[in-house]
């Protein structure tokens, strides 16, 4: 049975992961309302000012993956086409440590873009660099297959061989809290508040 990662907010994960496997937060969903979606990296390094090899990416992602793209923000790497063929073709979506361009058209056709924003300006297709290699977006080390799972809250990157036991610590504490009343939760929370500032000495004025 297949694990079903985007079934939990990237805030669950916290639970699992440390702070530098969550992505830079102005690395955002360029569109209101986007699904949550979740999926194998298929890495893209674009060479400065260059988009040559998201465009070959396209073509060569699987369905289900995720497009994971380091990239500077002078130029766009992508636009409006580019976006519907990947969609087309099944990629869950894009998430791009630089900009794209055709925001509206992206958002009219419903593809999650995580981005840094849009610039009108495309890049050049001139520089080749290997495809589904370990690269840096969002400051974040991912490799090709790392799960990658991204909605409102942020951007997470587990690690292949950490992915299954990830989600099964933020599964756990989103049952948790799904399973409590607000009642229930300031009542633990008031008493581990309390606990630990009396632990510290905290006093009243």
């Amino acid at each position: 049975m297949t694990t079903d990662y985007a079934a939990v907010s990237v805030c669950d994960y916290a639970d699992a992961l440390p702070r530098k496997q969550f992505m830079d937060y102005q690395i955002r969903c360029l569109w209101d309302g986007a699904p949550r979606i979740a999926g194998p990296a298929f890495t893209v390094k674009c060479e400065p000012g260059d988009h040559l090899m998201l465009h070959a990416a396209i073509y060569r992602a699987n369905p289900g993956d995720i497009i994971v793209v380091e990239a500077d923000d002078a130029f766009a790497v992508a636009g409006g086409n580019v976006c519907a063929i990947a969609q087309r073709r099944g990629i869950k979506g894009f998430v791009v440590d630089g900009v794209i361009r055709d925001g509206a058209e992206v958002r009219d056709m419903q593809f999650p873009v995580y981005a840094y924003g849009v610039v009108p300006k495309p890049g050049a297709k001139k520089q080749l660099s290997p495809l589904n290699q370990p690269i840096t977006c969002g400051g974040v080390l991912v490799n090709p297959g790392d799960m990658v799972i991204a909605d409102e809250e942020g951007i997470a990157v587990i690690p292949k061989a950490e992915a299954e036991d990830a989600f099964a610590i933020a599964k756990k504490r989103a049952d948790k809290d799904a399973g409590m009343t607000l009642d229930e939760w300031q009542a633990q929370h008031s008493e581990k508040v309390e606990s630990i500032l009396a632990e510290l000495g905290f006093q009243e004025d």
